[in-house]
């Protein structure tokens, strides 16, 4: 058990705003603490089976150490997608519907008469061995937020050991940091949702499954580019967390947008067309008294995220107040941003953004095939978008698949 590593998740976990990144900080922290090889975190959430609702676990992440070494550096794991009911049936499932610990020294030698039993499909799948395991509830004010599985407790020498009981003492202290943290970040999650659905109330293709999708597009793409351009840790932690946030709100400019263009099924005309441009500088407006990096971030996204890196798009270098060109042609039209100019976070929701309303049906059109998604988005590399980031996208291309079937309501 590494108090160290308790204090410092404490003091970590206050920091993260967005409930994503924080799942992900939550579950890498608590094997820290007790020195574990892999782990799991589900969220609780109802679905509706048959009619009714139904509370299940669904998995948000998983970690493996020993799997993430066979990678090259740099790369993340895949990991299936799946969901479990609160239950006696399995391990997790268990450890949600009785609300305890359940610490297993071997999954392969669980006790005579246990209700639940070990899944061994992933270990078959993956080559891996799951040994001993430590599943403890996440619960705020007797509410079930989620369930952790920490795996494989490693000692000095690289063998798998038991997890102790001092290792249920500490993560049961650490789970009362990561829910109250949870909670925090699960109010502003809702406050910002409830944004993009004011911004759905207007424009019918701002769903809240669109913007999920954008934004974990757009995170793990940094996260790939971070790793590249040697972002130190710390820097990447922070950028990450306001990335997201920034991602889903980066066409909340459009709810002062007329519904009469807005939800207009055919193709815009030239006037209205520029119109909906405006939709960029009325984003930057809500986020123009920055007062800290979420604002800033989510300013430049909305106001960048349709500039192109050759210099094509819009609204180019303009005073967002006021509309004014700040740098100008000839005939003093404002000239389009190109390149670096950029800001990093503009040119991977750009990407990002792009991707996901290609992908998808629209009143005006039918989702394109994957091949034609992909191919365009080859094409543009060096004109629209960041060549570098292109590159980027088709090196994760399988976490951007995950992140689509996981998000694909």
């Amino acid at each position: 058990m590494d108090f160290e590593a308790i204090v410092r998740a404490n003091s970590q976990l206050a920091k993260i705003q967005d409930i994503d990144i924080l799942l992900e900080q939550i579950l890498l922290m608590a094997r820290e603490v007790v020195n574990a090889d892999a782990g799991s975190i589900y969220v609780k959430r109802t679905a509706i089976t048959g009619g009714r609702d139904d509370d299940r676990l669904f998995i948000k992440y998983a970690q493996n150490d020993t799997l993430q070494k066979s990678l090259p550096p740099g790369q993340k794991q895949v990991y299936s997608r799946f969901s479990l009911p609160i239950d006696e049936k399995s391990i997790a499932g268990y450890c949600g519907l009785t609300r305890t610990i359940i610490n297993l020294p071997d999954t392969h030698r669980i006790p005579q008469g246990s209700p639940y039993s070990f899944n061994s499909s992933f270990d078959t799948i993956t080559g891996y061995k799951t040994v001993s395991t430590l599943t403890f509830p996440l619960v705020h004010e007797d509410n079930l937020l989620g369930v952790i599985q920490v795996i494989n407790k490693t000692a000095g020498d690289g063998s798998v050991v038991a997890f102790s009981r001092e290792d249920e003492f500490a993560l049961t202290n650490f789970a009362e940091s990561a829910t109250a943290a949870m909670q925090r970040a699960n109010v502003t999650r809702a406050l910002i949702m409830r944004l993009v659905k004011m911004a759905e109330l207007r424009d019918p293709t701002e769903t809240g499954a669109h913007v999920d999708r954008v934004s974990n597009f757009a995170v793990e793409i940094y996260d790939r580019w971070s790793y590249l351009n040697n972002v130190s840790e710390d820097e990447k932690a922070n950028f990450r967390d306001v990335l997201k946030i920034g991602a889903m709100l980066h066409d909340v400019g459009k709810v002062a947008i007329s519904d009469l263009i807005l939800k207009k099924p055919g193709r815009f005309t030239d006037a209205e067309y520029v119109t909906m441009k405006e939709h960029t500088l009325h984003g930057a407006r809500l986020f123009g008294d920055s007062f800290s990096l979420v604002d800033s971030v989510s300013k430049d996204v909305a106001f960048t995220h349709h500039e192109n890196w050759d210099g094509s798009g819009y609204p180019g270098w303009v005073n967002p107040f006021t509309g004014a060109p700040t740098k100008s042609d000839a005939e003093g039209r404002p000239i389009g941003r190109k390149g670096a100019e950029i800001p990093i976070s503009g040119r991977i929701v750009a990407i990002a953004d792009v991707f996901d309303a290609l992908s998808s049906r629209r009143a005006y059109k039918e989702a394109w095939t994957e091949e034609e998604v992909l191919n365009e988005i080859r094409k543009l590399s060096g004109t629209k978008f960041d060549p570098d980031l292109v590159d980027i996208f088709f090196e994760i291309l399988p976490i951007i698949k995950n992140i689509q079937d996981m998000y694909s309501a």
